[in-house]
């Protein structure tokens, strides 16, 4: 008998009494080592909450102390304004584009006069604009302005001051221009760019603790998000995303907006998981040490209960004894306890489990037959489905031959009866202008023809992929018709490779011979793109269960009404028909005059 069989509990009654011995006394070493690993965590997250803290304010001060430089620097630009013996428009822009130049993080600085005209910039942008009805010029004839942190999003803003960007985010301060009798002549104002602000943030982040994964959020006094690494600006900074249990935080107190600072509260935190490792650390080692006892206790318990348990295991061989058929009967030991009665049933348990091990073999054999029918009713039904995509592909080409070759032999035929009605009308010249014609139309139709069958025949999507197929297909198109042709598609998109991509691939085709046949169109473009659907975690990587396809083909041609149905004409009926075996959504936007737009929408 092995060792693995001596502590096996389905075979020995002492080893079941010291695994239980063992479960008892690593659940107690779970408690224990939960208890010491919260206890551990409070402590260490009060700590690192502390130095975060520290951390905060020092981010706080430095962030201030610039904020005020700049300040300092807008204020002195001003009293040198007014000191100036030369206040013209262009020396007052020469002075402002040379404080742009050595602190490029003013995007824009520029002087009004009295009435609100800006009279200087930098750039000489805005120069002229009436400003009298901002705030900025209204409090700033006053006092030092210090404007809120808002974003830009047309090239000019309510002052028309330009920006480097359409999104750009900047602070507003205003100086009056106050002469020593306190007569104001104007106001100065500058606009501070926010991404030298979070530039300035991430340096202070760093310069802290380099070991540290630190994030660092500025708070407007509003409670609104001004940076951080996964916030949006102007949210709410909401109590969950620091304090409870995923953040370990530490934040600054907010001086008073005004003279004393621009109100703004620093914070900054770290992951739970990462700050909180010496309280795993604490927590495994108090577990392995209690596990550790909890072992030995169960050994010393499966060595004592062996001793107490020596009978029934004497019995428990002369079991497997009649089992093997070395011995008829069990010999039942004296008395009138467990061991006694469980003898004198073992006989009968011995032949309750032959029974089940018949039932068991004649459930395994019904088990088998089912998997066996299963089995050819799968193949049949895998015959049927080939069936279905031969006919598929049957009524496709059959699509294909009647929008090309059909047309073109009607409009031959048509052309062969009028210069038979007519050929005795029409002299020379006009019977040779017909012929033509008809030879036009039959040339046509025979290049039509080609082209499907070589598009047939260069169907390469399980080979190469849909996007290099589609690229292929839309080269063709471009050569065969002269229509600028363009395909945008993401990686994942362009990977697809089984029957869906082949239809995708087919409805494509379809739209573009419809652009050829009757768009008239200059531009075609075709995009496709996959988009993460909702709830699906990022772990899982399988395309077939996380990605939704979209698929657009656009073309700037003459439009249609789609609700009108034309007889004779398959092309959308066809793409509805190769929608629905994706399963997917197909949609028609188009309008007379104004292009078409193809959508189809699945999920892969």
């Amino acid at each position: 008998m092995t060792l693995a069989q001596q502590f096996d509990p389905r075979r020995h009654l002492a080893a079941a009494i010291g695994w239980a011995v063992f479960v008892v006394v690593t659940l107690a070493a779970l408690m224990a080592a939960n208890l010491a690993a919260i206890e551990a965590a409070h402590r260490i997250r009060s700590d690192t909450e502390r130095l975060f803290g520290q951390f905060a304010t020092q981010v706080q001060q430095a962030l201030e102390t610039n904020m005020q430089t700049r300040r300092s620097i807008v204020q002195a630009t001003a009293a040198q304004i007014v000191a100036s013996s030369d206040r013209g428009t262009d020396a007052l822009r020469r002075h402002l584009e040379a404080v742009q130049a050595q602190f490029p993080e003013f995007i824009w600085l520029g002087v009004a006069d009295d009435r609100g005209r800006i009279v200087a910039a930098t750039g000489g942008q805005s120069q002229g604009e009436n400003v009298a009805s901002q705030e900025w010029f209204i409090r700033g004839r006053q006092h030092l302005y210090l404007g809120e942190v808002h974003t830009v999003t047309d090239r000019k803003d309510g002052s028309h001051a330009i920006v480097s960007s359409p999104t750009e985010r900047i602070v507003t301060v205003a100086v009056p221009l106050t002469r020593l009798e306190g007569h104001n002549v104007g106001v100065l104002v500058a606009r501070l760019s926010w991404s030298w602000v979070e530039k300035l943030q991430a340096d202070l982040v760093q310069a802290l603790d380099s070991h540290r994964q630190l994030e660092l959020l500025l708070i407007g006094e509003d409670g609104a998000l001004l940076t951080g690494p996964d916030a949006s600006y102007g949210s709410k900074f909401a109590t969950d995303q620091g304090d409870a249990g995923n953040y370990v935080v530490g934040r600054s107190q907010a001086p008073v907006r005004g003279a004393g600072g621009f109100g703004w509260t620093v914070v900054v935190r770290q992951a739970s998981a990462t700050a909180l490792v010496a309280a795993r650390t604490t927590r495994n080692e108090v577990f392995l040490v209690v596990l550790l006892a909890g072992l030995i206790t169960a050994g010393a318990a499966v060595l004592v209960t062996r001793m107490l348990t020596r009978r029934l295991a004497t019995l428990a061989d002369d079991a497997e004894s009649v089992r093997r058929g070395m011995k008829r009967t069990l010999s039942v030991p004296p008395g009138a306890d467990e061991i006694s009665r469980i003898a004198e049933t073992l006989a009968e348990a011995m032949d309750h489990l032959q029974q089940e091990k018949q039932a068991l073999l004649a459930l395994n054999s019904e088990l088998d037959d089912r998997v066996v029918e299963r089995t050819a009713r799968i193949e049949r039904l895998g015959e049927e489905a080939r069936h279905a995509a031969v006919a598929r592909e049957r009524l496709r080409l059959a699509r294909d031959l009647h929008d090309t070759l059909a047309h073109s032999l009607m409009a031959l035929l048509t052309q062969i009866r009028l210069v038979r009605k007519l050929r005795h009308r029409l002299d020379d010249d006009e019977l040779d202008a017909e012929l033509g014609r008809a030879e036009d139309v039959t040339a046509s139709g025979l290049s039509a023809a080609r082209g499907a069958i070589t598009q047939m025949r260069h169907n390469a999507v399980r080979e190469a992929g849909l996007g290099a197929a589609l690229q292929e297909l839309l080269c063709r198109f471009g050569s065969r018709t002269g229509v600028a042709s363009m395909l945008n598609a993401d990686p994942t998109a362009s990977g697809l490779a089984d029957e869906r991509a082949e239809t995708v691939f087919r409805i494509v085709e379809e739209a573009l011979n419809n652009v050829e046949r009757h768009a008239q169109a200059r531009h075609v473009t075709v995009d496709m793109k996959c988009t993460r659907m909702p709830g699906v975690g990022a772990s899982d990587r399988s395309l077939h269960s996380l990605t939704h396809i979209h698929v657009e083909i656009v073309d700037d041609g003459i439009g249609f009404d789609p609700s009108l149905q034309k007889s004779g004409h398959f092309g959308l009926s066809g793409i509805y028909e190769h929608a629905a075996m994706i399963p997917g959504q197909f949609h028609v936007h188009s309008q007379p005059g104004d292009g078409t737009r193809l959508v189809l929408e699945f999920d892969a």
